[in-house]
């Protein structure tokens, strides 16, 4: 148990900047509170002293605004981060060295019994206000962007965004550096990042791709007719930028994309 509250009021240091010593981080952390109650909980749950372990589940939420079912299994390292309004199901299972913030819910989507709440694999980190619903798998080393809603298994090392979640990246594995930073800081605040691809981006950019393919294949088609003999009329046609149809600066709004698109 002491290993534990250390290796807990570790992870704090490590992934809130705010936290300035270990006073503070004991005495003022909601998200340390809960998790503490939680193990207590937890070992109430497993010996058979449900009704009691319930009880100390409900007096930490009406303290710290957090809600974990006893059930719930949860790893080494777990930071909650604000804290306020989480809720996490009596089956979800976490994994070590996870970061969820504020507003996230591990629900379930079923009344049937057994297991009907999320897997969280070692290393994930949700975002504030993230739905993470159902008997689903994410695996080790995802984020889920924040607001997300994600009803289905989401692989290793994806980042998932909106709703329903899609996946927008997946973290190369010999991308060594960015897998330092995420071990280091756990996650970029809430589940962004200011050079997170933008899907609209990506797909206008994927579909101009392919527009400025065909246009040098009917470019060959046209020199291999004119050899031929063939007497095509000469048309211009405007030349096709993806930094003038759209931009992902954060200077730009979304209403100057679709005007420029």
């Amino acid at each position: 148990m002491l290993v534990n509250l250390k290796e807990d009021i570790a992870c704090v240091f490590e992934r809130d900047p705010a936290a300035r010593n270990w006073f503070e981080v004991i005495t003022t952390y909601p998200g340390l509170h809960a998790l503490l109650a939680h193990r207590l909980g937890h070992w109430l749950w497993r010996h058979g002293l449900k009704w009691l372990a319930r009880a100390v589940s409900y007096v930490a939420r009406f303290i710290t605004g957090i809600e974990i079912h006893p059930g719930a299994k949860i790893g080494r390292r777990f930071f909650i981060d604000h804290g306020m309004g989480v809720v996490i199901g009596e089956t979800a299972e976490i994994g070590d060295d996870c970061t969820i913030y504020h507003g996230v819910t591990l629900g379930g989507t079923s009344w049937d019994p057994g297991k009907r709440h999320p897997t969280l694999e070692d290393g994930v980190v949700i975002g504030a206000g993230a739905k993470v619903l159902g008997p689903i798998t994410v695996r080790q080393n995802a984020r889920i962007g924040s607001n997300a809603v994600v009803v289905k298994d989401v692989p290793a090392g994806a980042s998932i965004v909106g709703v329903p979640g899609r996946m927008v990246a997946k973290l190369k594995e010999h991308d060594k550096r960015r897998q330092d930073i995420a071990q280091k800081m756990g996650f970029d605040a809430y589940g962004t990042t200011k050079d997170m691809t933008d899907p609209l981006a990506n797909a206008v950019n994927r579909m101009l791709d392919h527009i400025h393919i065909m246009d040098e294949k009917q470019d060959k088609m046209c020199q291999a007719l004119r050899q031929m003999g063939a007497q095509l009329e000469d048309i211009e046609l405007p030349n096709l930028d993806s930094c003038e149809i759209i931009s992902t600066d954060s200077d730009i709004t979304d209403k100057d994309k679709i005007q420029r698109s």
